[in-house]
């Protein structure tokens, strides 16, 4: 990501909180074969360092070569087009809005019993908020574990952003929240939020 300090998002509870948020990552290497993306959700560990943990279907764990050098996982938060028709002052030229961070290290490969805790939590994670939350059944848990590879990440780097209209006016920035709120095309109440929060 390119360096802005305007952009800048370096408090540590707001990353964890849009990391928390938005648990669904892109993970990138770039090993012998290559570079190599995968899709999978991510969670938050408790503790003072920020610690995420995920999992891979096999053979994608081959493929990143996961464990054997740095790899970049990005999660996204709120993102969204903003039309220069929304400032009432011009010109201005139409861009996108965003929160993202990128964390870079070398994942820690995890054995059997911790990759299939991480399948349980992710599966507990997106289920408590259920009337009546799915369990994954113990024995079919343990046997499908196999598949999976378990990682933990405790990055060595974080880049994060906040790209929300911070360069703008205070009356243009209420005019972007308004149409992030009511445009029919492009509403964007998440990010409305982000940005009023900012």
């Amino acid at each position: 990501m390119r360096h802005n300090p305007d952009y800048l998002l370096d408090d540590d509870t707001r990353i964890r909180a849009l990391i928390a948020g938005n648990p669904w990552a892109t993970l990138v290497s770039a090993g012998s074969g290559g570079l190599t993306g995968s899709h999978l959700p991510v969670l938050l560990e408790d503790g003072p360092e920020l610690s995420l943990v995920g999992h891979l279907g096999r053979p994608d764990d081959d493929l990143h070569e996961l464990g054997e050098h740095e790899v970049l996982l990005i999660v996204e938060g709120p993102n969204g087009y903003i039309s220069p028709g929304w400032y009432g002052t011009g010109p201005a030229v139409p861009t996108w809005n965003y929160l993202a961070v990128h964390l870079y290290g070398r994942p820690e490969v995890l054995g059997p019993e911790e990759t299939y805790r991480v399948l349980m939590d992710t599966v507990d994670r997106f289920e408590r908020v259920r009337p009546e939350p799915y369990r994954i059944e113990h024995g079919y848990g343990r046997a499908i574990a196999p598949g999976v590879t378990g990682f933990r990440l405790r990055p060595e780097r974080v880049v994060a952003k906040a790209k929300l209209s911070q360069d703008k006016s205070p009356d243009v920035v209420r005019n972007v929240i308004h149409a992030l709120e009511h445009d029919p095309f492009y509403a964007n109440p998440a990010l409305a939020r982000e940005m009023e929060t900012r």
